[in-house]
């Protein structure tokens, strides 16, 4: 009878522990609206990632958002009066801390050459070929400059050039793709063998949307025997999904006011910046300095004593016929542009936030932008898509591999509360709902192809290096003086990774005296 005992102790015990009891190591998390286990098997199997933050991507600096002063810090001596400041808020984000190099875009080149390699995608591989020939000038030497900057290994870490605004725009694609894709392989999802065996798979090859709505079925790999991810059954899974949190969002251009918030990098002016949780940085400085380094905010040259002293923070255009000073005391030391990793960091530690190459934003150009825009993460350029499906109900793909995407239509938009278009790249200007209007081709240059372009370069003088300045440029052409750099969505915490969204107070104990 003793050891009958003994022996159902020990089986209710192990069915405990089992079980998740008191012993067990599977101390299930409970959902606070039904009490249920998440990622327990025995109540549903319904599944609750483990990650909870965003990981931060290849070459991205964190930019924690805020609320700043947008436009013009420089007096306007060019009367265009089109960057009226005031007052917005743009969320956290992510932005490269470079400029994107030649070797960068050469890589992408390499990709598309090996993955496109049947001779009908001739005319896709040479779309996506930044255009040399901007170097050339009708009375200047610059020929050796149209075949060596791209090509020339001394030229590889330095921002590349001739790129219009749509190929920034697909490389980005590209990257984002590349980039998720070596993540899953890093996660034990995706077979290792997959990075050298993509060539001719054409518009077969990897993107992150095809593989997340089970279009694209990468090569499995050797099951780990600590598995990532598992299924509602506890069985190993390999495959993930948007909720698991491993994959990032999408590489972009910035938009305007992300652009312009990242270069002026007020962080460095808060005297008191928040550093752990619990404690509180300041809230009011003042935020209205010219460029972008993190001193001497109003002034072009190094004011610390000792060699630094005097020595120019960017690269630009001093005066007529000035590129880099003279022989023995260069002031910049660059003739066209310089290394991506060069010249002095602004608050945020980016680097070429001023001079160097202007670069592309994601903003269709309008005089009025600071007048019309929103107030919060204010951005022209919408066109609001959904995915196409032929008549089997399946998703399609276009040649480059991603999803085809067609317009919404104004039978979608018409009982939508908060938007009642599907393009609202000139919205408010030159619709029914604004008395303005631009007749291109007739009196103005300006079209739903105008993009942005900010930051100075080297061949403009000081006045184009403060960020509220701001051009236009067609986004089918290119310059020598045009580069780009990505950005991307912050997810979860407007402080970054290791901090709470929101603010958390300490739980006060309620008077228990009857009153």
């Amino acid at each position: 009878m003793r050891n009958f005992l003994y022996l159902s102790a020990i089986a209710l015990l192990f069915s405990a522990c089992k079980g998740g009891g008191l012993f067990s190591k599977n101390k299930f998390q409970k959902s606070s609206v039904t009490g249920w286990n998440y990622n327990d098997k025995s109540m549903g199997g319904f599944q609750k990632s483990k990650v909870v933050e965003q990981g931060t991507g290849p070459g991205l600096q964190f930019v924690q958002g805020g609320t700043f002063t947008m436009g013009a810090t420089e007096e306007d001596v060019m009367g265009d009066w089109n960057n009226v400041p005031r007052r917005v808020t743009v969320s956290s984000f992510y932005i490269d801390k470079t400029e994107v190099a030649n070797i960068h875009y050469r890589e992408y080149l390499r990709w598309i050459e090996k993955t496109f390699d049947d001779p009908m995608y001739e005319n896709l591989i040479n779309a996506a070929k930044p255009d040399t020939l901007v170097w050339r000038k009708a009375l200047s030497a610059n020929e050796p400059l149209v075949e060596s900057y791209f090509r020339h290994p001394s030229y590889n870490e330095y921002p590349v050039v001739g790129v219009s605004w749509r190929q920034a725009n697909d490389f980005c694609i590209w990257r984002s793709n590349r980039v998720n894709e070596l993540i899953l392989v890093q996660k034990g999802m995706v077979n290792p063998n997959q990075l050298k065996t993509f060539q001719g798979q054409a518009e077969e090859n990897f993107t992150t949307k095809s593989y997340l709505l089970g279009i694209y079925a990468p090569q499995p790999a050797k099951p780990k025997k600590k598995p990532e991810l598992l299924d509602e059954n506890g069985r190993p899974r390999n495959y993930a999904t948007m909720e698991d949190g491993i994959l990032l969002p999408e590489y972009r251009l910035p938009t305007e006011a992300e652009w312009e918030y990242a270069a002026l990098g007020y962080i460095n002016q808060n005297p008191n910046v928040k550093s752990k949780e619990g404690k509180r940085g300041e809230e009011l400085y003042m935020n209205r300095q010219v460029y972008t380094w993190s001193r001497n905010v109003n002034g072009l040259r190094d004011s610390r004593m000792g060699s630094w002293q005097g020595k120019y923070m960017a690269n630009f255009k001093r005066g007529t016929g000035d590129y880099m000073g003279v022989a023995g005391g260069l002031n910049d030391n660059a003739s066209i542009p310089g290394p991506i990793n060069s010249f002095y960091p602004n608050g945020f530690g980016l680097l070429n936030m001023a001079g160097n190459v202007n670069e592309w934003v994601s903003d269709i150009y309008r005089p009025l932008n600071s007048k019309d825009l929103e107030d919060f993460n204010p951005y022209r350029g919408n066109i609001f898509t959904k995915l196409v499906k032929d008549e089997n109900g399946e998703y399609q793909r276009d040649s480059m591999g991603n999803m085809k995407k067609a317009i919404v239509s104004d039978e979608e938009t018409r009982n939508r509360r908060n938007y009642q278009r599907n393009n609202l790249l000139n919205f408010m200007d030159g619709d029914s709902l604004s008395m303005a209007s631009y007749n291109t081709g007739y009196n103005t240059l300006i079209s739903n192809k105008s993009r942005v372009y900010k930051g100075g370069s080297w061949d403009d003088r000081a006045y184009w290096l403060s960020p509220g300045s701001r051009r236009f440029l067609d986004e089918d052409l290119s310059s020598a003086t045009i580069g780009f750099r990505c950005a991307m969505d912050r997810f979860g915490s407007q402080e970054g990774n290791g901090f709470k969204n929101g603010m958390h107070f300490s739980n006060t104990r309620q008077n228990s005296r009857k009153r």
